[in-house]
């Protein structure tokens, strides 16, 4: 406790950031410390498990330090200690929760499991301090796509989710074939701005009727048979014209999928969380969208779309507040449903 004030501390390490943070009651960020691995795995094409938990633990403990001296506190004030348990990379994971359960011991401090999902739709509140459930949450990453009804802090029902590749997953992989580099959902949402979104007819797979579910498998495929095709005949490539026709297929599910959900549910807000969040086109197209039903969107600033650990400070300041506290036996789980974060986090 400091001025009064219930301060959580939030880790967070199921990929590739190893990130710290600071939260006084739940919704002011006094720190926010990120150590990205970006340029690490930009060499690989993607991101190397064995050598993200290597940084991981090489970093943990200075992340640590420069969060709470940004915050201006010790770890005395600390009340809570939030931590990423789930969905991740195994031995990601592990790194954050093994730091944050050693902590816990030492202070006494309770410890607070997140599921990292949980943590992304926390960033609104961050940001928006006015808001609160219910409403209606798209989750966009690199490792996530879900549409969820959110009913309370801690109570969660997911209407629709990826059947393949995350949305950031299929990014990362058509930026690859264009050879542009990693992490690719910033590249080609710059070099779409360039090119014309109705240039080319890629595929729009909305599934069953009434499916919520997404599946991007094919629109990735449609993107490699067009290039091979044109490379086979040596016919030229505009390649912002496929970054922004990609870009167009894939935003516009999205969006048409999150809206038909927001109706049938009847929710007047929307909050968009996660990496992909950060892109433009998708906040140009829900946004109008939503203002054609007036319907209110929400959406963090960039740095609190990445993994951070504001988010995840956020996410426990809840759950304590609920009275759901971890004992030492939090372990990670690598493929965790967001239904099942009560039991296992």
């Amino acid at each position: 406790m400091k001025d009064g004030q219930f301060i959580t501390m939030g880790i967070e390490s199921s990929c590739d950031e190893t990130a710290v943070a600071v939260v006084a009651e739940g919704r002011t960020v006094l720190s926010n410390i990120i150590s990205s691995q970006i340029d690490v795995h930009k060499v690989f094409g993607g991101v190397v498990p064995e050598i993200a938990s290597r940084h991981h633990l090489q970093n943990i403990g200075s992340v640590y330090q420069q969060a709470l001296d940004a915050a201006g506190i010790t770890i005395e004030d600390v009340d809570a200690i939030g931590v990423t348990c789930g969905p991740g990379l195994v031995g990601a994971l592990l790194i954050g929760l093994a730091h944050a359960k050693a902590v816990a011991f030492a202070t006494g401090k309770p410890l607070v499991g997140v599921h990292h999902i949980q943590g992304h739709i926390s960033a609104n509140y961050l940001s928006s301090p006015e808001l609160a459930p219910p409403f209606l949450a798209l989750v966009v990453s690199g490792g996530h796509t879900h549409i969820i009804d959110v009913k309370e802090y801690n109570r969660f029902e997911v209407l629709g989710q990826t059947r393949d590749d995350a949305v950031g997953e299929a990014f990362d992989k058509v930026a690859r074939v264009l050879g542009l580099g990693y992490p690719g959902g910033p590249l080609i949402d710059a070099l779409a701005k360039k090119g014309n979104p109705q240039a080319i007819e890629f595929p729009r797979v909305y599934l069953e009727k009434d499916s919520l579910d997404f599946s991007f498998s094919g629109i990735k495929t449609g993107v490699l048979n067009y290039l091979n095709g044109k490379r086979q005949k040596g016919l030229s490539v505009c390649e912002a014209d496929v970054a922004a026709s990609f870009q167009q297929a894939v935003m516009e599910v999205i969006v048409a999928k999150t809206m038909t959900a927001a109706v049938s549910r009847r929710q007047k807000r929307i909050v968009v969380a996660g990496g992909v969040a950060a892109n433009s086109r998708l906040r140009e197209l829900l946004g109008q969208a939503c203002r054609e039903r007036d319907i209110a969107m929400y959406c963090p600033p960039p740095i609190l779309c990445t993994d951070n650990g504001a988010m995840i400070a956020c996410a426990a300041y809840y759950k304590y507040q609920a009275g759901m506290i971890n004992d030492f036996t939090l372990d990670a789980h690598p493929g965790l449903p967001l239904q099942m974060q009560e039991k296992a986090c």
